[in-house]
């Protein structure tokens, strides 16, 4: 069956019979681009099968306002350059590497249970960041669809990630452009996404 790849604003309509990737913002840095094909359906059905069980999931919670409450999505974190890093992590970074050229080093990982799970529109942080590099989000499992809005504008186009797929923000893009995945009441199975990312070195106390 064919991928559909959802984009609200008629610019983006129709989606391209060949993996090339489709531009949705332009910057200096390279801006923001959709593969919608980036892994085989087996190969990242099978990754999904095995993070799910073998990550460690974190549930965590942080202040907001006056209380405490739960983040609404599991999360998990790695450096390469440490053991016990699930194979297909490896394998992943692998790929992004040689598809972008670029040398990730860091890799985050959302796991969206259920349509109540979300992250809030935000911008990446960009003292964690080394500057100029991208970062590079596959996606795993169920589609989910992603918000990204101008700062400047106010702006938003909206597009299903689909499993296997791979969106590429650029550095510069994270200070013009916000991104989120929102809740919804649609029926929506659970979804895992890798963020790739350069991180500078780490310091003495790690």
């Amino acid at each position: 069956m064919p991928r559909a790849t959802a984009l609200t604003d008629d610019l983006f309509a129709a989606a391209p019979a060949s993996n090339a990737p489709r531009t949705l913002i332009e910057d200096a840095q390279g801006g923001i681009r959709y593969w919608p094909a980036f892994l085989p359906d087996e190969l990242a059905a099978r990754w999904f099968d095995e993070l799910k069980t073998t990550v460690a999931w974190e549930a965590q919670r942080r202040p907001m306002y006056d209380r405490i409450v739960d983040v609404p999505r599991l999360i998990a974190s790695y450096r390469f350059e440490d053991d016990g890093i699930p194979a297909p992590l490896i394998d992943g970074v692998e790929r992004v590497r040689a598809h972008l050229d670029e040398p990730f080093n860091a890799v985050g990982l959302n796991y969206y249970r259920d349509g109540n799970d979300s992250v809030a529109p935000h911008g990446d942080k960009l003292h964690m960041l080394r500057e100029g590099h991208p970062i590079a989000l596959v996606s795993l499992g169920s589609p989910r669809r992603m918000t990204i809005r101008d700062l400047a504008t106010r702006k938003a186009l909206h597009i299903d990630l689909e499993p296997g797929s791979l969106l590429v923000m650029s550095h510069a893009s994270q200070l013009t452009h916000e991104h989120g995945v929102p809740k919804t009441k649609a029926p929506v199975g659970p979804r895992i996404s890798l963020a790739y990312r350069v991180r500078p070195p780490r310091t003495a106390r790690g």
